[in-house]
């Protein structure tokens, strides 16, 4: 009996002691209910008055884990009152300040937990911004705006002389005003109709073979509008290419302003489980940040709403960032531009100051006022023609001179070899990347663009991309956006017939790698390495499977074939395999449909002994 006292007082002491310590556990972390600074039962009214509150409060400072709570529901977000700050975000329009909801600035080891809500904001506006911080999830949201800052109209009717459009005025307000079709931005600003992607009403696709040549033709914008009436407009003119009754127009007119989710020099972010209904620029931008986490965003359209347009123009946008960057679960439907984009940013040498000092001019006016480069980075010197490398050297020191002109000096002389009007390009942020199980759904242009010289590795996604699925580029004459690849493995990926369907820039196949080198022939180096495309599905419909330039050490074995009918072929290159200055082309163990078209393969500048080729079913093989 005195044993069996002991024994519970030994267990009581011991349950006792493992409670404190799952107390102590639980109260190492903070929870922060924005209910308790107003943010409930708000309706459609203003919500940023209790979200500056929350922001404000010294709880957020603390670097101890902390949980931002929201009460599951509805909230609304204008931008009167919200906090302003000057950001140059890459790839975006430099419409300064950024307006911006939710702004965290040196914020640590933080969890936002929307619970399943919606945010909808009004106007242009950046719903999330993380700058300088570290270790942060956002998750379990939904974004939206209550006005979209993009049009659709369903066509109603379509003869020689016009086109009847329906547009949903409560959702996307807007006015005729001198036969030019307006759209209302706020109370104060309109912006004019400027482009127009055509959508199937059933398969929810851009139609094959519009793309960026237009669905209305040349001349389209020689339309003069009237209201036959509310709701109903009536576009005049004798469109050269006419769309089909019942599909919808989705009408662009907003500037790229702001991001969606905007993240800079942050390190260890995860976005995970966020709907992204529309934004105001490119969906998710990420600049000079390391170790960023994607999983299970979906920038599409929103399902509720009918809407054939989705979440912003990029769905994701990496720029100069490094560490690993995985994107894994997401879905991208409907989007304005390329799905996922990740690449660094090349500069021009404007003056050799002296040996060590360098005068840089940003060369793309979405792409200025960053600060390109930190002490201790290591950079390479890129001669502008033939695109190779003239060696590498370290950042001592960046200085701005204005938003489009920086001085960068430099640990050691640069080569002599470099010139002016030659570029620069950051190689210590370049990321690896990781792109897992994702759906590709149909967009304006790309699906996945990579131009990073660190490890990249494409599995199990799903493309239907309008243009290429997979663009491999890297410049520093056009978009100069860097990265020459020296490591990619694609694998066990479906291309849909859905990819390639329509004329974009660089879409020369389904994937298409191809760098911008001015003078290119038999003496540049290869500008691309190591790129491996192993065990995947393709459907095409047209010729183009793959089309390489510039590029030493390309696999392409052990991938299936099958011709899809949905579509007449039209593009201009009859080849299903192009090489242009490539070297050691292995080619084999793939299973190609007897019905296939081309079966053969485009040798340009590209010697047969570099092409090791086992595959009995092509003996098409052209040399010039």
């Amino acid at each position: 009996m005195k044993s069996n006292l002991i024994l519970s007082i030994v267990f009581l002491c011991f349950t006792t002691l493992n409670l404190a310590a799952e107390n102590r556990v639980a109260s190492d972390t903070t929870y922060i209910f924005l209910k308790e600074y107003g943010l409930q039962r708000t309706k459609d009214k203003n919500c940023i008055k209790y979200i500056n509150k929350a922001l404000d409060d010294d709880l957020l400072k603390d670097n101890a884990p902390k949980v931002l709570v929201f009460r599951p529901g509805v909230y609304h977000f204008y931008p009167d009152d919200a906090k302003t700050k000057v950001y140059y975000e890459s790839n975006t329009t430099d419409v300064n300040p950024k307006v911006c909801a939710f702004l965290f600035e040196n914020v640590h080891n933080l969890t936002i937990d929307g619970r399943g809500s919606t945010l909808i904001f009004h106007e242009q506006m950046q719903p999330f911004t993380f700058d300088n911080c570290s270790n942060i999830v956002l998750k379990n949201l939904s974004i939206d705006w209550q006005n979209p800052l993009i049009a659709q109209g369903e066509v109603l009717k379509v003869t020689d002389l016009y086109i009847d459009l329906a547009i949903d005025f409560r959702e996307t307000p807007y006015r005729i005003e001198d036969g030019r079709l307006w759209f209302d931005v706020n109370r104060s600003k309109k912006n004019i109709w400027r482009s127009t992607m055509e959508f199937d009403r059933k398969g929810r696709y851009i139609v094959p073979q519009t793309g960026d040549k237009g669905c209305l033709g040349d001349h389209w914008q020689e339309y003069e509008a009237v209201t036959t009436m509310p709701g109903i407009v009536r576009l005049n003119n004798h469109f050269t290419r006419q769309p089909k009754e019942r599909n919808f127009l989705v009408l662009r007119h907003a500037e790229r302003a702001h991001s969606g989710i905007f993240i800079n020099e942050s390190k260890n972010v995860k976005v995970q489980n966020i709907n992204l209904y529309h934004a105001t620029g490119l969906g998710i931008l990420a600049q000079f940040s390391e170790d960023l986490t994607f999983d299970a965003y979906r920038a599409v359209p929103n399902p509720g709403k009918n809407r054939y347009f989705g979440g912003g123009d990029d769905g994701i946008q990496v720029s100069n960032c490094k560490g690993q960057i995985n994107i894994q679960n997401c879905e991208f439907a409907g989007l304005m531009d390329d799905p996922v984009n990740v690449h660094g940013t090349s500069v021009q040498i404007q003056q050799i100051v002296s040996p060590t000092q360098l005068k840089c001019h940003f060369m793309h006016h979405q792409s200025v006022g960053m600060t390109w480069g930190h002490k201790g980075d290591k950079i390479s010197f890129i001669e502008n023609e033939r695109m190779n490398s003239l060696g590498k050297g370290e950042v001592l020191e960046f200085k701005a001179i204005d938003n489009e002109n920086f001085m960068l000096t430099l640990a050691a002389p640069v080569p002599k070899e470099l010139q002016v009007g030659d570029a620069l390009e950051n190689l210590t942020w370049s990321p690896d990347l990781t792109v897992r199980n994702n759906h590709f759904g149909n967009c304006r242009a790309r699906g996945l663009l990579v131009s990073t010289p660190g490890k990249v590795l494409i599995e199990n996604n799903v493309f239907e991309s309008s243009g290429s699925a997979i663009l491999i580029s890297g410049d520093a004459n056009g978009w100069f956006e860097s990265g020459a690849v020296n490591d990619v493995l694609i694998q066990n990926n479906t291309f849909s017939e859905l990819c390639n369907t329509s004329p974009y820039q660089f879409c020369e196949a389904i994937i298409s790698i191809y760098p911008i080198i001015p003078k290119l022939d038999d003496s540049t180096p290869a500008f691309h390495r190591n790129i491996r495309i192993i065990n995947n599905e393709f459907h095409p419909f047209d010729f183009p499977v793959l089309f390489a330039r510039s590029v030493d050490g390309l696999a392409f074995e052990g991938n299936t074939l099958s011709r899809s009918f949905n579509f007449e072929p039209y593009h201009q290159r009859l080849y299903t395999f192009s090489f242009e200055y490539c070297k050691n082309i292995k080619l084999g163990g793939n299973q190609l449909s007897e019905d296939l078209l081309g079966k053969n393969i485009l040798l340009k500048q590209t010697p047969g002994n570099e092409l090791q080729l086992d595959q009995p079913e092509i003996s098409d093989v052209v040399n010039y």
